[in-house]
C-alpha cells in the first residue's frame, strides 16, 4: 500500500479504510461496541465532501444507505447485535434489488441487549440466514486490526463488483484492539467501481442476464429507465410471479457468487499439510488457535489451523483439502455452537467434529484449545 504506519483501534481502522475505499455516505445509529466507527466517520467524511447522518434507528440507517448507493455513492453502515437484527429486512431487500452496500457488525454478547461491552461470535448463522428467503450475501471475518483495514477495502470492492451486500463482521475485542496498521496511500490505491450500464436507453434491462451473472447498474442522470422493487422481478425490474421468469432470474441471482467464488473466497491455512488435528476458527478465537497450534507442534502433536476469512460463502473445497488427513476437527467459537454445524456438514464423518464453546463474554484462551486437543489425542 506504500502508506504511513498508524496505531489504530479496529473500529477506527474500519472507518479510515472505508473512506480510502471511496465510501462517501454513512448512515448509522450509535450502538456499543461499534459506535467508534460512526464517530470516526462523522469526522472523516466531511474532509472528502462525504455525508454522515446519525439516523433514528438501524432500520432507517440501512434504508438511507440503500438510497445513497442507488444514487451512485459507495455507502456503509455499522452496528452490533440488536441493530444487526433490525437491519435484516433491508439486507434482504439489498440482496434481491442487488444494491451494493457494506454493513459492519461488531459482535457482542446476546441474545437481545445481552452484554453490550463483552465480545461474542454468536452472529455467525444470522449473518448468512438472518433475512428470510434464499438470498446472496458475502460475509468477511477479519482477525486483526490490519486485516480489518484491508478487508474493509475488499468488502467495498466485492460489493461494487458483484452488486451484493457485504457484511464485515468481527467481535468486540477486535474492534477495540490497538495495533499498528499501514494506512493506504489513497492516490495509489486501486479500487473497484460498479459496472455501469451502457448502450441503448430504450433496450436497457436493469436485471439482464449476463455471462458473469452480474448486470450493469444504471447511473442516475444517464437516462436509463430503472424499476427497483423487493418483489421478485423480471429482467425489466418490474414485479412478476410467472414461474419461468422467477426461476430464471432467481437462478441468476443465486448463482453469481458461486460462479465467481474463486475471486470471493479467502482463507488462511497454518500447518494444515500434515495436520492430524485441525482447528477451524474465526476472529479472536483464531488468534488463540494460532498460538495453540504452535504449542501443540512443539509438544509433538500435528495440529493445524484453517481460518475462513470469507465466512460466507464458506470456502468448502479449501476446507476439505485442509481436513483431508485430520483424525479430528475442533471448532472453538464464542457461542453455543454455530460454525461447528457448517463444519459437520462439510466433513465426511461428522463424528470427527468437536466444538469448544464459551458464552460468558470471555475469549477462548490458547490453553483451553490445547487442553481440548490433548483430550482428543488421548
Amino acid at each position: 500500500m506504500s502508506g504511513n504506519l498508524e496505531h489504530l483501534h479496529g473500529n477506527h481502522a474500519c472507518a479510515l479504510a472505508a473512506v480510502a475505499a471511496g465510501c462517501r455516505f454513512f448512515a448509522g445509529y450509535p450502538i456499543t461496541p461499534s459506535s467508534e466507527i460512526a464517530e470516526r466517520m462523522s469526522r472523516e467524511l466531511p474532509k472528502v465532501d462525504g455525508t454522515f447522518i446519525q439516523m433514528e434507528d438501524e432500520i432507517a440507517s440501512l434504508s438511507a444507505v440503500l438510497g445513497a448507493s442507488s444514487g451512485g455513492v459507495k455507502s456503509m453502515t455499522a452496528t452490533s447485535g440488536p441493530g444487526f437484527s433490525l437491519k435484516q429486512e433491508n439486507l434482504g431487500y439489498a440482496s434481491l434489488a442487488e444494491i451494493p452496500c457494506v454493513i459492519v457488525n461488531v459482535m457482542r454478547g446476546g441474545p437481545s441487549t445481552g452484554m453490550p461491552t463483552r465480545p461474542s461470535q454468536s452472529d455467525v448463522m444470522q449473518s448468512r440466514w438472518g433475512s428470510h428467503g434464499d438470498h446472496p450475501v458475502i460475509v468477511i471475518t477479519p482477525d486483526s486490526v490490519k486485516e480489518v483495514y484491508n478487508e474493509t477495502i475488499r468488502a467495498f470492492d466485492l460489493s461494487e463488483k458483484f452488486r451484493v451486500p457485504v457484511v464485515l463482521m468481527f467481535d468486540q475485542l477486535i474492534g477495540h484492539l490497538l495495533e499498528t496498521v499501514e494506512v493506504a496511500n489513497v492516490k495509489k490505491l486501486k479500487t473497484i467501481e460498479r459496472k455501469a450500464a451502457k448502450g441503448s436507453k430504450d433496450k436497457f434491462e436493469p436485471y439482464a442476464i449476463t455471462k458473469d451473472a452480474v448486470p450493469p447498474m444504471a447511473r442516475p442522470g444517464d437516462g436509463m429507465r430503472v424499476h427497483t422493487t423487493g418483489l421478485t422481478h423480471a429482467e425489466s425490474g418490474f414485479p412478476t410471479q410467472d414461474t419461468e421468469t422467477v426461476t430464471r432470474n432467481m437462478d441468476r441471482l443465486l448463482s453469481k457468487l458461486e460462479i465467481n467464488k474463486k475471486e470471493i473466497e479467502k482463507y488462511e491455512c497454518i500447518e494444515t499439510g500434515d495436520a492430524e488435528y485441525l482447528i477451524v476458527a474465526i476472529g479472536i478465537s483464531a488468534r488463540a488457535a494460532r498460538r495453540a497450534v504452535t504449542d501443540l507442534r512443539q509438544a509433538g502433536v500435528k495440529a493445524g489451523l484453517f481460518r475462513p476469512i470469507t465466512l460466507w460463502p464458506f470456502p468448502e473445497d479449501a476446507y476439505r483439502d485442509a481436513a483431508a488427513k485430520a483424525k479430528a476437527v475442533l471448532v472453538p467459537e464464542m457461542n453455543a455452537g454455530q460454525l461447528v454445524l457448517e463444519i459437520e456438514r462439510l466433513t465426511s464423518d461428522a463424528s470427527q467434529v468437536v466444538g469448544l464453546n464459551k458464552i460468558d463474554g470471555e475469549a477462548i484462551a490458547p490453553a483451553e484449545i490445547v487442553a481440548k486437543i490433548e483430550e482428543l489425542v488421548k
